[in-house]
């Protein structure tokens, strides 16, 4: 009995120990198909040697550890694109990982996934309902210029996602603005709220 308990506590403070880097780390390459291990590796250490963290990656261009934390990182993985990583406690003992990974086209798209700390996929919908298009429309003052909200679901739908280094929360903000002719832009703008804030509360995304 006693040696299940020590096992237990011991459990407990491996997992509270855990950091986003070692996570980050010991990625399968499965899920890392520009940065091998060895660059994953490097990331720190050049952080750590106060150098600029940048790597040369599988297809010859550079990447660069823009943030480190214990529980979040950012990555410049190419010119158009970067990842988030950030470390959530979902009990007392066990945490997750929450990744967002940010493409530039006509507007930063963002995708949101969720993984355990040995990498499993796990279900998107058991820790946030994302943001609909429509929960971004907002009335308008304006009695000339409206848009409805069937108008404005029916443009195409952006949406980008930030983690945040400081706190547990994620912010998304919807670019379907920056994909229109710069004539119906202000008008939209009208009709858009600028961001939505959710916290982690109790092992799931909650909107404030």
């Amino acid at each position: 009995m006693r040696f299940i308990l020590l096992f237990s506590m011991l459990l407990s403070l491996s997992a509270n120990a855990q950091n986003i880097n070692s996570v980050f780390v010991s990625m399968p390459d499965s899920l890392s198909p520009l940065l091998t291990k060895v660059n994953r590796q490097d990331f720190a250490d050049f952080l750590a040697s106060g150098m600029k963290a940048v790597v040369k990656n599988r297809f010859g261009g550079e990447s660069e550890m823009l943030k480190l934390t214990d529980d979040y990182l950012k990555i410049k993985t190419t010119e158009s694109s970067s990842e988030e990583m950030k470390l959530l406690p979902l009990n007392d003992s066990v945490n997750v990982v929450c990744v967002i990974k940010t493409y530039s086209g006509p507007a930063e798209d963002s995708q949101v996934s969720f993984y355990s700390t040995e990498w499993k996929k796990l279900s998107l919908n058991d820790f946030i309902s994302l943001p609909q298009h429509e929960d971004f429309y907002k009335a308008s003052n304006d009695s000339i210029n409206i848009v409805t909200k069937e108008e404005f679901t029916d443009e195409m739908f952006i949406m980008k996602a930030e983690l945040s280094d400081k706190d547990n929360s994620i912010v998304f903000k919807c670019n379907t603005v920056e994909t229109m002719g710069k004539e119906n832009v202000d008008i939209i703008k009208q009709h858009t709220v600028d961001s939505l804030k959710y916290n982690w509360n109790g092992g799931v995304y909650v909107k404030e």
